[in-house]
């Protein structure tokens, strides 16, 4: 297989159909292109996706979990148990919000939030927990509430990736046979369900759905026609109609669209398991199918042995981006950023993710990648490695 002769594979690519894009031309000939009709459809859409829900939208999947804090008086004096492993957003609004970030290390084979550590960081302080579903692989639901509920805590469910991801055969946002407070959900341009750029907030009833239409929009409220109140200070975090349109028809093609995700980890699995890379430390994501969304295809690499050999991530990236595949790195650890390390914050303290956090290697995965692509990026991946 000469790569070099190949077209550049990316990590990650959206699906928009000629439907869709007509629908973006309808909206924007409109005259209404702001938050408007669309976001109500979508919003009623979401809703009954997520079993009846309260649900509403918003410009980016940041401002829900700020809001989602806010809704939940997460504010100053408050700590907040989350993952250091994630996009630094996930702790970036718990510090918007003036509350503390509290960092717990990781499991090693999931690479989420490690439930068993989290009792021991609870304090007079704790008021939510942040679990994150690193690559649409969610936490264990149950033992996540039953946490929350003997020590009386909030739960912010950082779900960015893990739209159409379940627990016990129910959608992760919809909870019938597990309890679930506030879902958080990105639409950003390499999520499963995309509007360019956007996300949505699972709320328990309207009370809160009232207050998160306030924030969105200046806390502003309107009666009649010209009646307007402001009782609380909001921001400006509405999604227009031109992005709410692209999200009503991915979730439409949503079931389709997770089926070929599905359908090329399989194939990442069958093809990985023939070669010798797990022997040479190579490690897989879960092989879950169930649960799991399957919003990225994620290894870590032998850091130890290519570090023996002068080599590092950075090295194995340029070598594949030399045979024209990208890739990513989901994520750097948020303890170890500049900005946490001058709060006090030390990557030490969560060794296990300090160790996937620098090896940790996003492969390509999207549902227009074809079996061959799989292919190409295993042999790729095998020739760069070869040598350990």
């Amino acid at each position: 297989m000469n790569h070099s002769n190949l077209p550049f594979l990316p990590f990650t690519k959206p699906t928009i159909d000629e439907a869709t894009i007509s629908a973006v031309g309808d909206v924007l000939r409109s005259g209404w292109i702001t938050n408007g009709p669309k976001c109500l459809e979508l919003e009623k859409s979401l809703s009954d996706y997520f079993g009846g829900r309260t649900v509403r939208c918003f410009a980016n999947g940041s401002a829900t979990m700020e809001i989602a804090l806010r809704v939940a008086n997460i504010g100053p004096g408050d700590e907040v148990i989350t993952t250091p492993m994630s996009w630094v957003s996930t702790s970036n609004v718990i510090l918007a919000v003036g509350a503390r970030p509290i960092f717990v290390d990781i499991d090693p084979r999931t690479r989420n939030l490690n439930l068993e550590l989290i009792e021991a960081a609870i304090t007079p302080q704790t008021k939510a927990i942040m679990p994150v579903y690193l690559s649409g692989l969610p936490v264990d639901m149950v033992r996540l509430y039953q946490i929350a509920h003997q020590y009386k805590l909030r739960v912010v469910e950082d779900a960015a990736q893990a739209l159409g991801s379940s627990w016990l055969g129910d959608t992760i946002g919809s909870a019938n046979h597990f309890p679930s407070d506030l879902v958080s959900f990105s639409f950003q341009a390499n999520k499963n369900l995309t509007t360019i750029e956007g996300g949505c907030l699972v709320m328990n009833n309207e009370i809160e759905a009232i207050l998160a239409q306030k924030l969105r929009i200046q806390g502003v409220t309107r009666t009649g026609l010209d009646g307007m109140e402001v009782d609380v200070l909001g921001g400006k975090h509405n999604l227009t109609d031109v992005n709410a349109v692209i999200g009503i028809h991915q979730l439409k093609q949503l079931p389709d669209l997770m089926q070929q995700r599905q359908t090329l980890a399989t194939h990442y699995f069958d093809c990985f398991e023939k070669t010798t890379l797990i022997e040479q430390g190579l490690e897989l994501p879960p092989k879950d199918f169930t649960n799991s969304n399957w919003h990225m295809f994620q290894v870590v690499l032998p850091i130890e042995k290519l570090h023996q050999l002068g080599m590092n991530r950075a090295t194995v990236m340029q070598k594949l981006k030399d045979m024209n595949i990208g890739t990513g790195v989901h994520y750097p650890l948020i303890n170890d950023f500049k900005l946490y390390r001058e709060l006090g914050y030390n990557s030490n303290q969560t060794p296990i993710a300090q160790r996937v956090g620098s090896a940790i290697l996003t492969l390509p995965l999207f549902p227009l990648m074809t079996s061959y692509d799989v292919e190409r990026v295993v042999h790729a991946l095998q020739l760069v490695l070869k040598e350990i």
